[in-house]
């Protein structure tokens, strides 16, 4: 049999993240330096689109600054000549070094507002609903306000996964092949807490969305097959806007909420490579079985080798 060579290292242009941006709302890819460039290029047809005033066009302008600058900083670093572990911790904040747990701005806060809004909306409205996983209650799939394609996705690769090579080369950081979107809800009447319990991802993004409220935070122990894993735990206060990054096998959990309402952002972020070999859950070799979409995130094998002679 013949050696096939190793894959070659793939990279991508710096303008992935200013060059070709859609627009959903109006159905137009667009290049965005700054708003007077918007303005100049795009203007007339962005007009005989529908975005004729200044309240549509500001509306335009959150939906396109929906990243927060220091997350559009951080992942276009991880991307960089030269990008190392050292230089990507100097832009996030160090929760628990030894804990591996970190948390840098994600999203603006008028993003935030917005997409609160889009959830109380689909809330009220009569459509179905599945819930969010199996420990939560209340809160929506992203998958079912149609904002998986257009955003969770373009999330996971194009920003979260060049960071998350870095911060977590070994657990499938570079490797991040799929994802399970939701958002939880907590208030008074409904869930109002979260018991310690570990992530169905090799992942997990945290975003906190809002609202006004008090308690709520978020805890974390150790690795869950770790002994002792909950031992002095470490508590984590939400900040809106800002999301939390740690492995999904570490254990955590969220204290009882005080008052108001408190919404929040995960993502599962999933590695086939890893889980194909260990099911995270069950802790044995996955026994698979078809489903539709990312469904958990394995992936059935190809042959890693070619036989070139059986080719000829």
């Amino acid at each position: 049999m013949a050696t096939v060579a190793a894959p070659r290292r793939f990279c991508r242009c710096a303008c992935f993240y200013t060059d070709n941006l859609y627009v959903a709302r109006y159905g137009l890819h667009v290049r965005f330096r700054s708003e007077q460039q918007l303005r100049r290029d795009y203007g007339p047809i962005l007009r005989s689109r529908g975005c004729v005033s200044a309240k549509d066009f500001q509306q335009l302008l959150a939906e396109d600054a929906a990243l927060a600058p220091e997350f559009l900083a951080v992942a276009e670093y991880s991307v960089s000549p030269g990008a190392d572990l050292k230089g990507l911790l100097q832009r996030l904040e160090t929760v628990s070094e030894e804990k591996r747990i970190y948390r840098v701005p994600v999203f603006t806060a008028p993003f935030c507002q917005a997409l609160l809004e889009e959830l109380e909306h689909f809330e009220q409205s009569d459509m179905p609903k599945g819930r969010p996983n199996t420990m939560n209650n209340y809160g929506v799939l992203l998958h079912e306000l149609g904002l998986d394609e257009p955003l969770m996705t373009p999330l996971r690769e194009r920003f979260l996964q060049p960071v998350m090579a870095l911060l977590y080369p070994d657990c499938g950081g570079g490797q991040l092949d799929s994802h399970r979107a939701f958002v939880v809800k907590y208030a008074p009447g409904q869930d109002l807490e979260l018991g310690c319990h570990y992530d169905n991802a090799e992942l997990t993004l945290n975003v906190a969305l809002g609202k006004v409220f008090t308690g709520g935070a978020l805890y974390f122990g150790g690795l869950f097959q770790a002994p002792a894993a909950l031992t002095e735990p470490l508590e984590v206060e939400h900040v809106v806007g800002q999301g939390v990054l740690h492995r999904g096998g570490q254990l955590h959990g969220a204290r009882p909420l005080g008052t108001g309402e408190r919404w929040n952002l995960v993502v599962w972020l999933r590695a086939s490579a890893v889980r194909n070999r260990l099911c995270p859950m069950c802790r044995c070799e996955p026994d698979l079985v078809d489903d539709e979409g990312f469904s958990d995130g394995f992936t059935r094998e190809e042959p890693t080798t070619v036989d070139v002679c059986a080719l000829t």
